[in-house]
């Protein structure tokens, strides 16, 4: 818990997003869904989930950081008097990430290289092969395959598209931020169509390298006065390298496992997601994968396609407001029974498949 973060502030997002992922083919808002019945088991007025199971056609929220990256990537290169011919996209990716900037590169008549940790499931990786893309599996995690995803991008005509970042490779990973406002953009035209136009008193947000995080904090923390939501990150037990960081106060990187939340198996935060996570995230929590499990359960009981990231979402905020504490946690939130609560799911349920001999 946190209890400053509500009065950090940053600057705002980029104009001109939004108009362009809306000129996109297939563009549509995601649902924002109400669901009374989580209301009442979490004793909060409203409960809402952004539910990003169809996403540009996609079944995740991922499509808007890959296509903004990209159109800023191709632009910046032809202004700048590259050849006219293809480039290689390169990317490393747990599944979503790389099939959104895989497809991408194939409606722009791009290549695509996309390098693949253990433990993604055969039909993620088939998935992001059917888009047309080379795809080299790793027999390391994530970390290893950004690494070598890294490298490979070093050939001619060839950029590295990857949403995480680290000292010296910022910017591509800045624009992938900058496409996740557009999600923001329409929370706040939803909640305020549904009647509650000062927005939301508490977002949870699935996270993994803090990509997403960063852009709902500089979202909610950059105005400048006003209604200031809590904001929650939650991600899974055996990578939980944002909640450690902020332990500790600094950067960390840790040893990850095997995890049924496979887009959330992280073991190193962005280095441009960092300073937004530790001003403007009011708590952090790890769940363990069956937490997950029941969470997506629940969901697609109420009518919501979520996969076990998208579910964490839910899976965390129970764990906040449950247990040895949950009272306190919850008045330290400012949750009450008129709150309005986001749940953002992030994937539908069969957007990253999982091995059930994951432990």
């Amino acid at each position: 818990m946190r209890p400053r973060a509500r009065a950090w502030r940053c600057g705002p997002p980029p104009a001109g997003v939004r108009d362009f992922h809306a000129a996109l083919p297939g563009y549509a808002p995601t649902p924002l869904t109400e669901l009374p019945p989580l209301a009442d088991e979490l004793g909060a007025g409203r409960v809402f989930v952004k539910d990003e199971s169809s996403r540009l056609g996609l079944p995740a929220f991922k499509a808007l950081g890959a296509s903004w990256a990209v159109h800023r990537t191709l632009a910046e290169r032809a202004a700048s008097g590259a050849g006219p011919g293809p480039v290689v996209l390169v990317t490393a990716t747990d599944g979503n990430h790389g099939r959104a900037v895989a497809r991408t590169a194939r409606l722009l008549g791009q290549h695509a290289h996309v390098f693949v940790p253990r433990g993604v499931h055969p039909r993620a990786v088939a998935a992001i092969a059917a888009e047309n893309a080379e795809v080299t599996e790793v027999p390391g995690p994530y970390d290893e395959a950004v690494r070598r995803a890294a490298e490979a991008a070093a050939a001619p005509d060839s950029v590295l598209v990857q949403d995480t970042a680290w000292p010296g490779y910022e910017r591509i990973p800045g624009w992938i931020v900058e496409g996740y406002s557009t999600l923001c953009a329409e929370i706040d035209e939803q909640l305020a169509a549904a009647g509650a136009a000062e927005g939301p008193d508490l977002v949870s947000i699935p996270v993994g390298v803090g990509s997403l995080a960063q852009a709902v904090v500089t979202h909610y923390r950059s105005r400048p006065s006003g209604h200031a939501p809590a904001l929650l990150s939650v991600e899974p037990r055996s990578a939980a390298c944002v909640l450690e960081s902020l332990t500790r106060g600094e950067p960390v990187t840790v040893t990850g496992g095997d995890t049924t939340m496979a887009g959330l198996n992280c073991g190193t935060p962005s280095s441009i997601a960092w300073p937004y996570l530790h001003g403007g995230l009011d708590a952090a929590v790890a769940v363990p994968d069956a937490d997950s499990a029941h969470a997506a359960a629940g969901l697609a009981a109420l009518g919501v396609s979520s996969g076990p990231c998208g579910a964490a979402a839910l899976a965390g905020l129970r764990a906040v407001l449950t247990g040895e504490g949950g009272e306190e946690r919850r008045t330290a939130l400012g949750l009450d029974g008129s709150s309005v609560v986001v749940l953002l799911s992030t994937e539908g349920r069969d957007a990253n498949p999982h091995s059930v001999t994951h432990h």
